[in-house]
């Protein structure tokens, strides 16, 4: 919003209803910049009938849509100064073993390198044996019925390739059965309603279509596209258009795995009010500002730690916002007084523009504007609130962190969203929310990642792959410090870091209180070998205070560039404790089970319905071993790749055959700091346990004995 002072208020309206009047319209959207888009249709098993039909849609599109199209089945064309000149590439009903190993490593180089990927129905048939392959699609094809009419549920409306669709589909299609779930690595945006059809093998939860990032490039896939009658659907030939634009990045979305969420808006709107003049339309699921200024807020429950997410689009230059933080009211000005405002306005000063805490802090503008997409298209925000710190993500992009340091303020309190005025016109889809919990008590590790700092001298945040999160502590000098407000020390008796450094490295200092404080603890950071190789790093820690306190990490070292820190956990105790003894116990109640009951070195571990059997009786020794049948649950070859094997192995010590578990459920490897996961969110038995990064899902929450 643009502040306007509360004495007067009618009189601001007025002004502004007569402002908004003569304030010239901009066009609803932007064309996108030109743009090249391979696609490839070359079949080594069943050959789709479609597949001339659907390059001749896909030309249309470019025609209309500002790129250009190539098709082309010669695998050949799959080289590194080729692939170079296109920013996507469509695997259009592909089948089969297409590409040969250089080919392949030619293609993993392009999505390395920023590109896109767009999988159409058969491409999740192809190539079964590449394992990059498998984790760019998301899911391979398992089966599927007879061609027939079904119901494709909508999930995510805000995306290129969805936002046009009602939140149910009907249409006629092959629909396919896929060996794993994909939710766990892909943002799911449809799925489909087996009640509708016959011969649905997934359940309740089907994903049909998805997106991700991976592998530093972008995914999208659709599981439609089999008939040619499909190409001529204006809706599925927008479905392709958006996915085609995301892959090429044309339109930005948040494509993170998301499960957890509770709506808070989906077309009911049970539990909220208006205060203030003006309204908001509702129509089709969505909400659209009518007049003002005033404020549509949740009157049914209160917020503290949450993460809150919406889809939001504006028609041009208009203004609007969400509201967190304030008390109950039918005054919309209360919000403004007590609560903060998440801007929402096309042009503006930097402090009161799209992604700004308005008039109190900035968002990073170069980051919201590489994340923002254009009046008329859909954008996604996500605000964070743990305690007093706000994090704002824009399509998955963080562009601000800011902490309340206002004792009459809090972010705690109800959220709304705002009926800016007249000529102002916003709109809202899809409002969730999930409730993170308080703090939890200080039983077990604090893990905290260093990008997370309360105040900071020196360093920044810096996005970087293979970083937890997403980032790292980055740009560390000579006397640079962060420090971290509030956390609790009860316990603690060690430090340990993950770090990354192609640098001189150096030193973390532990303090508390200031960054001049006592040194509790001093870990030595190395050269880890390049700024893309990770490394762990410890030191324990003496006469450390008990209760909450300010931390304060403290860097030395000699030159510039010295070391990015990822992440760092408060060990409580020795690292030893008492062993619990049992089963552990994961996705749908399954027990983490060494498959056959065997010992021999190297022996998958999977998940099981519960038995009571020595192969599913572990020894859990706190940020230690986990033991079952003498051996010790290892991580393969003491890996880090996403997917890494997990499996029984003669004790010996090393980090990969370390685990902590974490207060959020989930069990982490402390070498490589990720997690214990269930491939494919499946929870059939036997399915195989492996390493991947932690996401916080159902399919990396453990209960220990």
């Amino acid at each position: 919003m643009r502040r306007l002072l509360r004495p007067v208020l009618g009189a601001a309206m007025a002004a502004l209803a007569v402002l908004a009047c003569t304030t010239p319209a901009t066009p609803a959207s932007a064309a996108d910049a030109p743009y090249d888009v391979l696609v490839f249709s070359k079949t080594a098993g069943f050959r789709h009938d479609a597949i001339p039909v659907g390059i001749q849609t896909i030309r249309d599109l470019g025609a209309a849509n500002s790129f250009t199209v190539t098709a082309t089945e010669d695998a050949a064309a799959f080289t590194t100064a080729n692939l170079a000149q296109y920013e996507a590439v469509v695997f259009l009903n592909t089948t089969g073993d297409v590409l040969n190993a250089s080919q392949q490593t030619a293609f993993e180089s392009y999505i390395a390198s920023g590109r896109g990927y767009v999988g159409v129905h058969a491409a999740a048939d192809t190539e079964y044996d590449w394992p990059f392959y498998g984790n760019l699609v998301g899911a391979w094809f398992a089966s599927h019925p007879a061609i027939q009419q079904a119901n494709v549920k909508v999930e995510d409306r805000g995306h290129a390739a969805t936002g046009h669709l009602p939140q149910t589909w009907t249409r006629t299609d092959e629909w396919y059965n896929y060996r794993t779930n994909a939710r766990s690595t892909a943002h799911v945006l449809a799925t489909l309603d087996e009640s509708s059809y016959s011969g649905g093998g997934m359940g309740a939860d089907h994903p049909h279509s998805w997106c991700k990032s991976y592998s530093g490039g972008r995914s999208f896939y659709t599981g439609g596209g089999h008939t040619q009658a499909s190409y001529a659907e204006p809706a599925f030939r927008a479905h392709l258009l958006g996915g085609i634009r995301y892959a090429a990045g044309r339109s930005k979305a948040d494509c993170r795995p998301e499960t957890g969420y509770t709506p808070l808006f989906n077309g009911s709107t049970a539990g909220w009010s208006q205060a203030g003049p003006g309204s908001f339309t509702n129509s089709d699921a969505t909400l659209t500002s009518v007049g003002g200024m005033g404020l549509f807020w949740y009157n049914a429950k209160q917020f503290t730690n949450y993460s809150l997410k919406l889809d939001w689009k504006l028609a041009g230059d208009d203004n609007s916002g969400i509201f967190i933080g304030f008390p109950p009211s039918s005054d919309p000005w209360s919000a403004v007084d007590n609560g903060y405002e998440i801007q929402i306005d096309a042009t503006d000063a930097a402090d009161r523009t799209t992604g700004a805490v308005y008039t109190f802090k900035s968002a990073d503008i170069a980051a919201r504007d590489a994340a923002l997409n254009a009046p008329g298209e859909w954008n996604t925000y996500e605000l964070l609130v743990e305690g007093e710190r706000l994090q704002i993500f824009l399509n998955g992009v963080k562009i601000n962190d800011f902490t309340n340091t206002n004792p009459v303020r809090s972010l705690a309190g109800h959220i709304g969203i705002q009926n800016h005025g007249t000529g102002d016109d916003a709109s809202f889809r899809n409002i969730r929310i999930k409730e993170l919990g308080t703090t939890p008590p200080p039983t077990g590790n604090t893990t905290i990642q260093a990008e997370a700092f309360s105040s900071a001298n020196g360093v920044s945040a810096f996005t970087k792959p293979g970083a937890n999160g997403g980032q790292t502590l980055g740009y560390i000098e000579p006397g640079d410090w962060a420090a971290y407000n509030g956390v609790n020390l009860t316990g603690v008796t060690s430090f340990t870091s993950r770090v990354v450094s192609g640098g001189a490295g150096g030193t973390i200092q532990v303090r508390t209180g200031s960054a001049t404080g006592t040194v509790l603890g001093s870990a030595t950071v190395p050269n880890t070998g390049s700024w893309e190789t990770y490394a762990n790093v410890s030191t324990t820690l003496s006469n450390v205070p008990s209760g909450t306190q300010n931390l304060y990490l403290t860097f030395t070292g000699t030159g510039t560039g010295l070391f990015d820190v990822d992440d760092f956990t408060l060990v409580k105790g020795s690292g030893g404790g008492t062993p619990g003894v049992g089963p552990v116990k994961g996705l749908a109640g399954k027990c983490l089970d060494v498959r056959n009951g065997a010992t021999a070195d190297g022996t998958q571990i999977q998940i099981y319905t519960c038995n009571g059997s020595t192969a599913q009786t572990w020894t859990v020794t706190p940020n230690s071993t986990v033991k079952a049948l003498g051996k010790c649950l290892d991580v393969s070859g003491s890996g880090t790749a996403d997917g890494t094997k997990i499996q029984l192995w003669t004790c010996n010590g090393t980090g990969a055959q370390n685990w902590a578990a974490q207060a959020d459920g989930t069990l982490r490897n402390t070498s490589s700091g990720k997690c214990l996961d269930v491939s494919g969110n499946n929870s059939a038995d036997s399915t195989i346990v492996h390493l991947w990064t932690c996401l916080g899902a159902a399919n990396q929450k453990w209960t220990l004995p």
